[in-house]
C-alpha cells in the first residue's frame, strides 16, 4: 500500500504559494501551510482517483499471489459507511498494515438494509442506485477516517512533538472494494451503466453472477436459473468497456458462477457449429428421447446424436438440466468466463469443503493456469457442525473409537471441550490459509459478518440494559471495553470530525472561529482514550 511522501506536501504547498503570488492581494487571509494541509489530507479527490488507486493494489496483490500462493487477501462485508470506516481504522491499529486487507459489498446487505422498500430478501429488487451511493459513503468515511487521522498528526507537530516521519509514511485507510453488481440488474446495456456509476463511486472491482437478472436468488437459496454463457460474456464485455471508457485500464471483474446449485435455464441458445458453447450447453439440458409422432402441438424439440430430443420443462417454461451435471458446468463456466475478460473466479458451494473446492479449480486450471478465486466464507454456512462432520469422519477413518460422540448431534455444546471440537476448530483456523495453498483462493471474504454482529451486539445490550443490569450493561459491556481497547469511537465527537471541524474553522475565521473543542466539551473526560500515555513513544499503558 503505498503511503504519503513528504512531497505532496510539498508539491501542494509550492502550489498554493505560486496561486496566492498570482492573484495578489485578494488572497492574502489563505495560509499556503494550512492549505497544503488541507489538500494532503484529501489526497482523492474522485471516485475515479480511488478506482485507478485500487485497482493497481489489486493487480499487484494478484501478481503476487500467482508467485506465492500464501499471500492471499481478506475481506469482510460492509453495510454502512462507519463500519467500513471502523473496520480500516481496526486493522491499521491491530495490524500495522492495510496491505491485503480490503472491502466487500454485498448486495444481499444492501437489498436487507439499504433499500428504501425497506428490508429485502437477495433478489434483485432494491434499487441499484442503492449501490453505488454505498461505495461512495464507504469511501467519504475513509476519506474522512484518513482527515482525522492526519489532523491529529499535524496538531501534534504544531505543538513541537516530532511527527513528521509518521505524516509522510502516513498510510490511507482507502482499500479495494470487490462490489456486487447481482446478475447485472437488466440487460448488458443496463450492467454497463450501473458499472460506471460503481466505478465513478470508487470500485476497482465488480462481481456479477451468471444468473437470470430478473429471477435472481440468493447464492445460498434454492430455485437459482442460470443464463446462456453467450449472455454471460455480453455483461463481461459490458463491465470492461466501462472500465476502459472510465480510464480504469486495470479493473478486475469477478465472474461468479452459481451452477453448482442451479438446477434450471430460462432459455436455450442457438447453437451455430457443433461443439461450440451452445451446443456445450445444451448437452447439459435434460431430455428424452422420442418419436415424431410422440411430439405434442407446440413441443419444443432438440436432435442429440441424430436422436429427436424433448427438452424436460416445468409449467413455468423453465428448462431442467441434468442431475449430476453441476460441476462439470462450474468448470465450464470458470474456463469461459476467463476466457472471455473475467480475471478472479467466484464459485458458491453448498458447504465449505476445501476438497470439493480444491477438484473443481483443479480442472479449471488444467485449461487456464492462473486461474484463482474469491471465495464466500459465507454465514449461510453452519461452520461448526460442517467442520465437526469433517473432523468426525477423519477420527472415525483414522480408527478413532466414536461411540462417545452422537452423529446427529454433533452441534451440541457438550463436545465444546472434545477431541472433535479441537479438531475441527483447529480446521476452520486454518481454513483461509489451507484453501490458498490448496483451492486456488486468492481473495477470502465474509459477506455477512457486520449484519450479525450488529444483531448479535444488540441482542447482548439489550438483555442487560432492560434487565437489571441497567446502565452497567452499557458501561460494562460498551464504553468500558472501547476505553479499554482504544477504540476510535469512544470520543464519538472526535470521530465525526469536531476536531477537524475546529481546525478547519481557524483557517477559514482565524481568532472568530466559534470551536466545540473548548473546557465544557464532555469528551475531554477521553483524554488520550481514558489511558495514560507513556511520553517517550506515545503509546497507552495499561490502567
Amino acid at each position: 500500500m503505498k503511503t504519503l511522501s513528504n512531497t505532496s506536501y510539498r508539491s501542494a504547498l509550492d502550489t498554493v504559494k505560486a496561486l496566492k503570488k498570482k492573484y495578489g492581494d485578494s488572497w492574502s487571509a489563505i495560509n499556503p501551510e494550512n492549505a497544503a494541509r488541507m489538500m494532503v489530507q484529501n489526497r482523492f479527490k474522485t471516485g475515479l482517483d480511488i478506482a485507478k488507486y485500487t485497482a493497481a493494489i489489486m493487480r499487484a496483490d494478484m501478481a503476487q499471489y500467482d508467485a506465492d500462493p500464501s499471500q492471499y487477501t481478506q475481506s469482510l462485508g460492509c453495510w454502512h459507511g462507519f463500519v467500513a470506516q471502523q473496520k480500516m481504522i481496526a486493522v491499521k491499529k491491530h495490524h500495522q498494515t492495510t496491505q491485503k486487507r480490503y472491502l466487500y459489498l454485498s448486495g444481499w446487505m444492501v437489498a436487507a438494509l439499504r433499500s428504501e422498500f425497506g428490508p429485502l430478501p437477495d433478489q434483485s429488487m432494491h434499487e441499484k442506485t442503492a449501490v453505488p451511493a454505498l461505495i461512495a459513503e464507504i469511501y467519504d468515511f475513509l476519506k474522512q477516517a484518513d482527515a482525522i487521522a492526519l489532523n491529529d498528526l499535524f496538531r501534534r507537530l504544531e505543538q513541537g512533538e516530532d511527527v513528521q516521519q509518521q505524516i509522510d509514511d502516513f498510510e490511507t485507510h482507502v482499500v479495494p472494494i470487490i462490489a456486487d453488481i447481482d446478475a447485472g440488474f437488466g440487460n448488458e446495456e443496463a450492467t454497463y451503466l450501473l458499472t460506471k456509476k460503481m466505478i465513478e463511486a470508487g470500485a476497482c472491482a465488480i462481481q456479477i453472477e451468471n444468473q437470470v437478472s430478473d429471477a435472481k436468488q440468493c447464492g445460498h437459496q434454492d430455485g437459482k436459473v442460470t443464463v446462456p454463457h453467450e449472455d454471460f460474456i455480453a455483461k463481461l464485455n459490458a463491465i470492461r468497456y466501462a472500465f476502459l471508457e472510465l480510464g480504469v485500464d486495470d479493473g478486475i471483474i469477478v465472474a461468479r458462477t452459481d451452477s453448482e446449485g442451479a438446477g434450471l435455464t430460462q432459455k436455450l441458445p442457438v447453437s451455430k457449429s457443433p461443439g461450440d458453447l451452445a451446443s456445450q450447453y445444451l448437452a447439459f439440458v435434460d431430455a428424452e428421447e422420442i418419436e415424431i409422432t410422440q411430439a405434442r402441438e407446440d413441443d419444443v424439440l432438440i436432435k442429440r446424436d441424430g436422436k429427436l430430443m424433448r427438452p424436460k420443462r416445468l409449467p413455468n417454461g423453465l428448462y431442467q438440466f441434468k442431475k449430476g451435471s453441476n460441476i462439470d458446468r462450474v468448470v465450464l463456466d470458470c474456463i469461459t468466463s476467463l476466457q472471455h475478460g473475467a480475471d478472479l473466479l467466484w464459485i458458491e458451494t453448498p458447504t465449505p469443503d476445501l476438497k470439493q473446492i480444491a477438484h473443481m479449480v483443479n480442472r479449471i486450471r488444467e485449461v487456464v493456469p492462473n486461474a484463482k478465486l474469491v471465495y464466500n466464507n459465507s454465514p449461510s454456512f453452519n461452520w461448526t457442525l460442517n467442520f465437526r462432520n469433517q473432523a468426525y469422519d477423519d477420527m472415525k477413518a483414522e480408527g478413532e473409537n466414536m461411540t462417545a460422540y452422537d452423529r446427529n448431534n454433533l452441534m451440541s455444546a457438550e463436545y465444546d471441550g472434545t477431541e472433535l471440537c479441537f479438531r475441527a476448530d483447529r480446521k476452520i483456523k486454518s481454513f483461509q490459509k489451507d484453501g490458498a495453498l490448496q483451492a486456488g483462493i486468492f481473495h477470502h471474504l465474509i459477506t455477512l459478518p457486520t449484519y450479525h454482529t450488529t444483531a448479535l451486539h444488540m441482542n447482548d445490550l439489550t438483555e442487560g440494559y432492560f434487565g437489571n443490569a441497567g446502565m452497567l450493561a452499557y458501561v460494562e459491556g460498551v464504553q468500558r471495553q472501547e476505553i479499554r481497547k482504544r477504540v476510535s469511537c469512544v470520543k464519538h465527537q472526535r470521530m465525526a470530525g469536531s476536531d477537524l471541524g475546529d481546525d478547519h474553522k481557524t483557517f477559514f475565521s482565524g481568532d472568530h472561529a466559534l470551536k466545540a473543542g473548548g473546557a465544557k466539551n464532555t469528551s475531554n473526560q477521553f483524554k488520550d482514550g481514558g489511558q495514560k500515555l507513556n511520553p517517550k513513544n506515545k503509546l497507552p499503558i495499561a490502567v
